[in-house]
């Protein structure tokens, strides 16, 4: 049974960082992408990064590379998000997600099989 809890958000102000954490279980690191996924009021839920496969490859939305970092932990296989630099539009409720496939590139949305419940991130101008 593939389970997926995001934590870490919070409220923090322009230019700060926050690390998110998304903890897994049922999940084995070769047959699986996992993603992070934000969507603001009044838009629709956005790729933000996703990691895939032994080596551990990693793709990001234009809006957050250079400042966000996904990376896995080999020993509990919880994959986080480092988000550095952080900016007023990156206010957004993020989840993590799953699927059973090695995607190319950033998933969409709809691809995604299990999803967490989401972790507010709030930050002020």
């Amino acid at each position: 049974d593939v389970q997926l809890q995001a934590s870490g958000g919070g409220f923090v102000q322009a230019g700060q960082s926050l690390t998110l954490s998304c903890a897994t279980s049922g999940i084995t690191r070769d047959d699986y992408t996992i993603g992070w996924f934000r969507q603001a009021p009044g838009k629709e839920r956005e790729g933000v990064a996703s990691i895939r496969g032994h080596r551990n490859t990693v793709n990001y939305a234009a809006s957050v590379k250079g400042r966000f970092t996904i990376s896995r932990n080999t020993a509990d296989n919880s994959v986080s998000l480092q988000m550095d630099n952080l900016k007023p539009e990156d206010t957004a409720v993020y989840y993590c997600a799953a699927v059973r496939q090695q995607i190319f590139g950033l998933p969409p949305a709809g691809v995604m099989e299990y999803w967490g419940k989401g972790t507010q991130v709030t930050v002020s101008s």
